[in-house]
């Protein structure tokens, strides 16, 4: 079992900042990617970011120059700085990690309970 705890969501005023976590426990062998998706109200979830092992990073273009992805392989967790924060950034944020859980096995895809991210303007 591998399981994925986010924290770092909160209400911050537009033009703030906030940093999200997600911490991935249980039987890992390796993560490949993590990443963060977001839903807003009435609108279907998205690809904020994602960063694979090696580093190299992906971005939504709504958040290029804003958001930042980062992950610390020894403690099995990804960040997610957000800063110049917008209204519509509002939504829950998940986070996600494909995970091997052996040597061998294929990669699994697990989520974490998501955080809700509001921004005020």
């Amino acid at each position: 079992q591998v399981q994925l705890v986010e924290s770092g969501g909160g209400l911050v005023q537009a033009g703030g900042s906030l940093r999200l976590s997600c911490a991935a426990s249980g039987s890992i062998f390796s993560i490949n990617a993590m990443g963060w998706y977001r839903q807003a109200p009435g609108k279907e979830r998205e690809l904020v970011a994602r960063i694979v092992n090696g580093g190299s990073t992906n971005y939504a273009d709504s958040v290029k120059g804003r958001f930042t992805i980062s992950r610390d392989n020894a403690k099995n967790t990804g960040y997610l700085q957000m800063s110049s924060l917008k209204p519509e950034d509002t939504g829950v944020y998940y986070c996600y990690a494909d995970v091997a859980r052996t040597s061998a096995s294929r990669l699994y895809k697990y989520w974490g309970q998501g955080t809700q991210v509001t921004v005020s303007s």
